[in-house]
């Protein structure tokens, strides 16, 4: 250890590597720091204001986020100016836009307590579809925040639902700048910026396009960046509740690369699909398949008995007969011409251990190397 590379965050001593901030200083160890605009893996936002820390010698609270940490420096994180001054950000914030979920009830100890009385007995389309994931509503309560509009605002921005994987509502947009980072540094597929309209800034598309006219290739990064209900994926909007799901994590199975994955599942069928931020290889990025491309699980039109043709006409069977008629004709074929004029496709709709037996099979069993997989077709 450097000693000399030491800080010092509500008392306790820290070492750190030059040019780290304040913010992943205190992340690193265990300290919380609240942020609405930070993504990791981008440059600073610095827009919410939620991470001022009081810093020894500074006349001004400091942006933990942007405040690379330096020897000898002393950091409180919680003193009654950072507390307040982050109160009055959550209150602007909230002030912003469309966000009816704290208007009713204050005195508010825990997500527990908020879901048993801020809203009462309600239907989901009542719900703002972020309603129990908003990183916004949770800071609110932890601070004893009220909002302040119970009605929707009077935009000029309608909702735009155009496209058939992303809904974006800028009434509930507080400009925190997650998703522009996340397409333009995460992705790099700058495909949205800030854009002035006016008076007024609006995250927008090259020419104010919707989504489904731009360069946009869905792959969600700026709908998981989102802390509030501005970007929702539009099969789960108002339908499913994130405290409804039980969440099982596993492999994408599209491609190659392994992207570690988060199943989000209610009565046995998968609802919705994240990433795993904290995982490699990916760390929550997903392409529009991974994220998206899961409705054939869940198919009326997958089979689910082995079917044999009989006379130009297909019927139900066992597996034990399936098998057996499979493994009679590959036998016939290989005997008869050969190993190679047998091949085998596998599919990016099963696992990786299935893929991996196939190709095992083939090379093994029948001697061929004609394997391949529909991610090439």
């Amino acid at each position: 250890m450097n000693l000399e590379n030491i800080v010092v965050i509500d008392g306790n001593e820290f070492s750190f590597t030059p040019g780290e901030t304040i913010l992943q200083i205190a992340q690193q160890n265990g300290i919380e720091i609240p942020t609405l605009c930070y993504l990791k893996r981008a440059t600073p936002n610095t827009r919410c204001g939620m991470c001022v820390s009081e810093v020894e010698g500074s006349d001004e609270l400091l942006r933990a986020c942007a405040t690379p940490v330096t020897t000898g420096m002393v950091v409180k994180t919680s003193t009654p100016s950072v507390i307040a001054e982050r109160r009055k950000s959550l209150q602007q914030l909230l002030s912003m836009g469309y966000h009816n979920c704290l208007v009713q009830e204050t005195n508010i100890d825990s997500w527990t307590d908020f879901q048993l009385k801020a809203m009462g007995p309600k239907e989901h389309e009542d719900l703002c579809p972020a309603y129990g994931t908003c990183e916004l509503q949770d800071m609110a309560i932890q601070y004893q925040v009220k909002g302040t509009n119970s009605t929707p605002l009077d935009t000029k921005y309608p909702i735009e639902n155009a496209n058939p994987f992303i809904v974006r509502d800028f009434s509930r947009c507080i400009l925190c700048g997650k998703c522009v980072k996340a397409c333009n540094e995460v992705q790099v597929n700058d495909v949205i910026d800030f854009g002035q309209e006016a008076t007024e800034l609006k995250i927008v598309t090259e020419g104010d396009q919707t989504l489904k006219e731009s360069d946009c290739v869905f792959c969600g990064e700026c709908v998981q960046a989102c802390p509030v209900g501005a970007l929702v994926e539009k099969e789960d909007k108002h339908k499913i509740k994130d405290w409804e799901t039980r969440q099982v994590p596993t492999t994408c199975t599209y491609c190659g690369v392994g992207c570690q994955i988060r199943l989000h599942v209610r009565d046995n069928q998968v609802v919705r699909v994240s990433g795993v931020e904290e995982a490699e290889p990916n760390y929550g990025s997903l392409c529009v398949k991974g994220r998206y491309g899961f409705n054939f699980i869940n198919s009326d039109e997958r089979l689910k008995t082995p079917l044999i043709k009989e006379n130009g006409k297909f019927k139900e069977a066992t597996w034990d007969e399936a098998l057996s008629l499979v493994a009679e004709k590959l036998g016939t074929i290989k005997e008869q011409h050969g190993s190679d004029s047998i091949g085998f496709l596998t599919s990016a709709r099963m696992s990786n251990e299935d893929n991996y037996i196939a190709q095992k099979f083939s090379r093994a069993v029948i001697k061929t190397n004609n394997v391949d997989h529909c991610a090439r077709l």
